[in-house]
């Protein structure tokens, strides 16, 4: 019984030992993907950058248009009167004939 026991605690011994061994090139990966995937953030972030900045100016641009819709609104006059005026006139005169 005591032998079973040997012979287990080595076969356990070995792939603890062969999963040690193999972990130390993983590691060695796993730095060089950290790595790549800084370099990608930061591509992605300058490319962020640029884009809120377009998003400012595009809003900006946005904001003065509707400055400028509401200014033109107020030099409109109302024609509630004169299409008022009209149909009384299409009342009076056109449906007689």
């Amino acid at each position: 019984m005591k032998k079973l026991w040997k012979v287990l605690l080595g076969i356990g011994a070995v792939i603890v030992g062969i999963l040690a061994m193999s972990s130390k090139g993983s590691k060695k990966q796993f730095k060089k993907d950290v790595k790549e995937n800084k370099k990608k953030l930061d591509k992605v972030k300058a490319k962020q950058k640029d884009l809120d900045k377009k998003e400012k100016a595009i809003k900006s641009k946005i904001a003065k248009t509707d400055k400028d819709i509401q200014a033109n609104k107020k030099k409109i006059k109302s024609t509630k009167s004169a299409k008022k005026t009209i149909s009384n006139f299409e009342k009076k005169y056109r449906s007689k004939k």
